[in-house]
This record gives C-alpha cells, sequence and structure tokens, in this order.
C-alpha cells in the first residue's frame, strides 16, 4: 500500500490528478488487492497442496512505484503463507513516462525483492520492459539484462526457457519459465506490414518442455499471455502478465490491450481446450499512472486444495 507521502506527491506531480476522474483512477493504481483463484489443474499429482504468490508488472518507478510501496507489497506477499513466489516480468520502465517517473536503481529494487520468502524458493521470468531498458541490449540483440543481474546478484533465480523440478510433501511438480516474447523491438528494416507484431522474442517453448523429464505437473511461467494457443495439455497451469488487466476497463471491457488476440488474454482465469491460463492484472502502470476498473493486485494460485475442486 502506498504511504501517505508518496500519495502526496503523487497527486501534486500528476497535472492529470486535476478532475475527480483521473484523481479516483489515480487513487485505484496505488491500492493494491488479493485476488484468489483455488481449484485442481488437470494433470495434476492426488495429494499435492500448493499456494502460489504471483507478482507481476511492478513497473518501478519514483514514485508511482517507490521503493516504500514495493516494500509493502513484499511484506503483504510474505504475510500470504505461499509455498513459492513467481514473479512474471516487468519489473522496471524501459521506455519513460515522462517527466514525473524517475528510475530506481536496479539493485535497489532487486534488494527489495531479496526480503520475499517462501520455502521453495522465488522464482522470476523477465518482461519485456527489462529487455528495453538497455539499448545495448537491443543493439546487440542479446543479454546479459540489467534487471536479470539484478535479480540473481539477490539469489533470485531468471529462467529463460529453463525448468526445475520442485517437491512439495513428497509430490513433484516443475516450474517453467519461457523467455520473453517481445524482447526486442524490431527495426525499421525488418519490420512487415502483414506481421502480428513489431517485436522479436527469446522464447523457445519446445525447448523449454523438453527439460519436463517425468509426468510430475509442470507450471509455466511467461510474460506475455500470447503464448497460450501454443501451450500443450502437458502443462497444468500458465501464468501470465504483461496485459495490466487493460489498465483502463469501462464497464468490463478495455479498449486497449498489448496482445495479438485483443481482450481474449487481458485478464483472469482462461480455459481453452481444458489448457488452463491465468493473467495477473499486475501492480504498476505503463504509459501513464493510472487504472480505472483494473486495479492492482498480487494472485494467489491455490492449486489441488479440498476448495479447489478440478476446473
Amino acid at each position: 500500500m502506498i504511504s501517505r507521502r508518496d500519495l502526496l506527491k503523487v497527486t501534486g506531480i500528476a497535472g492529470v490528478g486535476s478532475t475527480a476522474l483521473s484523481g479516483y483512477a489515480i487513487a485505484e493504481a496505488l491500492q493494491e488487492q488479493v485476488t484468489t483463484y483455488a481449484f485442481r489443474p488437470p494433470n495434476w499429482t492426488p495429494g499435492l497442496k500448493l499456494r502460489l504468490a504471483v507478482l507481476a508488472d511492478l513497473h518501478v518507478c519514483d514514485p508511482w512505484m517507490s521503493i516504500e510501496r514495493l516494500e509493502g507489497i513484499v511484506e503483504q506477499t510474505n504475510a500470504l503463507n505461499a509455498d513459492a513466489v513467481l514473479l512474471l516480468g516487468d519489473f522496471v520502465v524501459g521506455m519513460r513516462l515522462g517527466t514525473y517517473s524517475g528510475p530506481v536503481r536496479n539493485d535497489a529494487w532487486a534488494a527489495v525483492l531479496a526480503k520475499l520468502k517462501a520455502p521453495l524458493g522465488v522464482h522470476a521470468v523477465l518482461g519485456n520492459h527489462d529487455w528495453w531498458q538497455s539499448a545495448e541490449v537491443q543493439r546487440r540483440r542479446a543479454g546479459p539484462v540489467p534487471a536479470a543481474v539484478a535479480l540473481t546478484a539477490v539469489g533470485i533465480p531468471v529462467y529463460e526457457n529453463t525448468a526445475v523440478r520442485l517437491e512439495k510433501d513428497g509430490h513433484a511438480f516443475w516450474i517453467a519459465g519461457l523467455g520473453d516474447q517481445w524482447a526486442f523491438r524490431k527495426r525499421s528494416d525488418e519490420r512487415d506490414e502483414a506481421a502480428s507484431a513489431d517485436y522479436t522474442g527469446v522464447d523457445d517453448l519446445p525447448a523449454t518442455m523438453r527439460q519436463i523429464s517425468d509426468d510430475a505437473p509442470v507450471i509455466l511461467m511467461v510474460h506475455e499471455p500470447d503464448i497460450f494457443p501454443q501451450v500443450s495439455k502437458r502443462v497444468s497451469l500458465t501464468l501470465a502478465g504483461h496485459t495490466h488487466g487493460g489498465q483502463v476497463r469501462i464497464f468490463g471491457y478495455a479498449p486497449i490491450v498489448p496482445s495479438i488476440y485483443g481482450s481474449r488474454y487481458a485478464y483472469g482465469h482462461k480455459i481453452e481446450d481444458g489448457r488452463h491460463l491465468i493473467v495477473s492484472g499486475g501492480l504498476g502502470c505503463s504509459s501513464l499512472p493510472v487504472r480505472l476498473g483494473s486495479p492492482p493486485e498480487i494472485v494467489v494460485a491455490d492449486l489441488g486444495g479440498e476448495d479447489g475442486g478440478e476446473v
């Protein structure tokens, strides 16, 4: 939750705060909630009960997602007593939002995230803004990505088309992380008017899945949900961020969703052909520091419990 000092700072800086509606939209952007999904996914091991806390799209910057606010989110997440914490990318603001936004050093926000605690660890993937933060990374079309360096330095593993096998109460499961699908902006000579996006990625779903060596359930972390039609039924649950739930939703409709599928994967629990996807609304803001009808959220996935029947 944002502090009173940051709230005064925000409203004082934001010219859009001059009307009641925009003032409400700013306030909503700063009041995170917890959204819980409880169910038993397909291909789930009987007896395996798993609680995952999911943080997406922090977009750390001053004053909208200050270090002080981030510390509060970490405390709130730790209080959820999750078995594992999953970080779905966009830790930074890869493009400047204007004069009202100031950068926060990567080592500073990473040190706060290092305070996240869970018995089965904290696991991360990168988002497009993390790749876009560095002009040098964009120029050479390769990492290391500064956000990944900062996370690794504080002991948080960053997955790029990799997977790890974990156990809880003697039951195994996999956490897999896909490389970002929008890592590089296409140069002008690479753009194709017929193409669906002006970005290229470092994602390799087949290589990621080849690392799964047994029939234990698979939790797949991705940043952009657009990969979901390609995800096989072998994956019990895909978790994504990126869309911010549209960030502005009017009567449930988001006019702008950064996805080639429009609003199809804008937000929430999606089931297609027996495959499950949860898209987090995220915590930070992109382009403008406002949210309307799409409050920032920490997602909790309670998987396999008695209260969560198979869906």
